[in-house]
């Protein structure tokens, strides 16, 4: 099965496809935030989605996805990521996959371009949970500070002599 194979070779290439993603993150001013999270973290991330592709697709529920990229968007929050650059960062290791199997060109006959399309609807499918996901963690982090600047305005702490 093409898709099978294409999950393979992603997997294969993980870490020439996660360096390249660093290389195109550090360099985008469309997410210069992300400088604000530490190398090891960023490299370790990048490497464990390509790595484990097929384990992502096929291995995981939704509530297993879910929970870590909340827990990713509650990470990006607290280290005063912006939420734009944290969504264009996960937006750019999609489309560094799309550029790679483009580059590969696994399909030579027409029934393989059915795999290769099934495997594009799945992972735009674990794509748009994460970003969903993740926007969920972030949202509840930034809730929480804004809920505890409020109360402190309401009643304000008042020092006695």
């Amino acid at each position: 099965m093409l898709a099978t194979r294409l999950v393979h070779l992603i997997e294969t290439h993980a870490d020439s496809l996660s360096q390249s993603l660093i290389e195109k993150l550090e360099n985008d001013p469309h997410c210069a935030d992300l400088r604000k999270v530490p190398a090891h973290e960023m490299k370790a991330r990048t490497y464990e989605v390509y790595r484990n592709l097929g384990d992502w697709l096929l291995g995981k529920t939704q509530n297993e996805v879910g929970q870590i990229y909340r827990h990713l968007g509650e990470r990006r929050a607290e280290q005063g990521v912006a939420f734009s650059h944290f969504l264009y960062a996960i937006i750019a290791t999609k489309e560094q996959l799309w550029k790679f199997l483009g580059e590969e060109g696994m399909v030579a006959k027409p029934v393989e371009l059915f795999g290769e399309m099934e495997l594009f609807r799945m992972v735009d499918q674990f794509y748009d949970r994460a970003l969903y996901h993740a926007a969920v963690g972030y949202e509840q982090v930034r809730g929480a500070e804004t809920e505890a600047a409020h109360q402190s305005r309401i009643y304000p702490v008042h020092r006695s002599a």
